[in-house]
C-alpha cells in the first residue's frame, strides 16, 4: 500500500494533499524545505515506510522510518506548522494558510483507520512523498 503525499513549497511552509487509489484521504501541513535541516526543515521527497508508533504527548500515530540524516520524524496532530512541528508531518482537514490547517486530530483518526487496518494485515504500508510542482518555490 503505497499513500502519496503531494506538496508545494512556500518560504513559510509546505502544503501538501495526502491521496490512497487516487482518493484523497486528507491534507497535510509541514515546515518548509530548508535542505533536510533537522527541526526546522521538511523531510525530503522520497518514499519512506509507515509504522504504528504510541507516545504519552500523540497517543497512538504514525513514524516515518529511515529518513535519510533524520530520526523520529512522525505524523502526528498539529494545525501550526512552525509551532508545533519539528520536521514531522501534520495531517488536517484543511489548510487555513501556509503551514496552518485546522481539525488535525479528525485527520490523523481518518488516515490511522486507513493505515492501522493495512498494518493489522501485514500490509507494509509507504508514503511517497512528492513534489505536485515541477521547481520547488
Amino acid at each position: 500500500m503505497v499513500l502519496v503525499l503531494n506538496r508545494i513549497y512556500f518560504p513559510e511552509g509546505t502544503q501538501g494533499s495526502l491521496e490512497w487509489n487516487g482518493t484523497l484521504v486528507c491534507y497535510t501541513i509541514e515546515l518548509p524545505w530548508l535542505g533536510n535541516q533537522r527541526r526546522i526543515s521538511c523531510i525530503p521527497e522520497g518514499e519512506y515506510v509507515l509504522k504504528k508508533r504510541y507516545s504519552k504527548k500523540f497517543g497512538w500515530h504514525l513514524h516515518v522510518i529511515h529518513v535519510s540524516g533524520r530520526h523520529l520524524i512522525l505524523i502526528h496532530p498539529a494545525n501550526n506548522a512552525k509551532k508545533e512541528l519539528l520536521g514531522c508531518i501534520a495531517p488536517v482537514t484543511k489548510h487555513t494558510g501556509i503551514g496552518k490547517g485546522s481539525s488535525s486530530r479528525i485527520a490523523l483518526k481518518k488516515l490511522k483507520a486507513l493505515v492501522y487496518a493495512a498494518l493489522e494485515c501485514n500490509i507494509v504500508v509507504k508514503i511517497s512523498i512528492q513534489s505536485a510542482c515541477s521547481a520547488q518555490v
